[in-house]
């Protein structure tokens, strides 16, 4: 199993951001994870399609976008066009899960789901031969620096059994550090979310460490 490490952006210094950035990008980390939300679907608000594309310019590796906003269906070409490459979707949006997914698709881009967490994992069912990536929600969305949410990891297990032989990503985000790194892994989780663990300190460090973990926990 090969494990992605996506840092989430939403821990970076903004007032330093393009340093953050170079630093992420200079990690080892394979991803970025970019948080959107639109103070409704969430009562944060975050950044616009606008901004993604001038991040775009500071770092070339994989956009995976999260969007935390009520009506995506509005903004999915927006976020394509910025530089998204995986653009996420909340099953619990206001809009058809479907018609998001086709519509990335459209985009020429890789489409995902997102589960929160108290939302059934049957919910994304319907929906696990239209994308490439689904991703559970192990604290609730909106804010970052909250703690991991123990009923998770059965959640992360019951997905990836529901997935099978599909060739879809398991992605996990929230509170997810060095000490409950190794348990998502096991879970199943293939590609994992973290923001305030990786960006505390010297990133580089903090991204061999986790390979570190998830070396103990994957066998090639």
């Amino acid at each position: 199993m090969n494990v992605i490490i996506s840092p989430s952006m939403l821990s970076a210094d903004f007032a330093n951001l393009e340093r953050d950035l170079k630093a992420v990008a200079a990690s080892g980390a394979q991803w970025l994870h970019v948080d959107v939300m639109d103070g409704h679907f969430v009562p944060n608000i975050t950044i616009g399609p606008d901004q993604v594309a001038c991040i775009r310019k500071c770092i070339d590796l994989p956009f995976d976008v999260h969007l935390m906003i009520s009506e995506p269906l509005k903004y999915i070409p927006k976020f394509a066009k910025a530089g998204a490459d995986i653009i996420t979707v909340h099953v619990e949006s206001e809009d058809d899960t479907a018609e998001c997914l086709a519509l990335i698709k459209e985009c020429g881009k890789k489409a995902g789901i997102v589960l929160s967490p108290d939302t059934p994992t049957s919910a994304i069912a319907p929906y696990l031969d239209a994308v490439s990536m689904v991703l559970v929600m192990s604290v609730y969305p909106g804010f970052g620096g909250q703690s991991y949410i123990p009923e998770s990891t059965k959640r992360l297990r019951d997905i990836r059994a529901m997935i099978g032989s599909r060739d879809i990503r398991l992605e996990v985000d929230g509170g997810v550090n060095f000490d409950t790194l190794e348990a998502v892994v096991e879970a199943g989780a293939d590609t994992v979310v973290s923001g305030s663990c990786l960006f505390n300190g010297d990133m580089t460090e903090n991204v061999a460490k986790f390979n570190e973990i998830i070396a103990t926990v994957v066998v090639e």
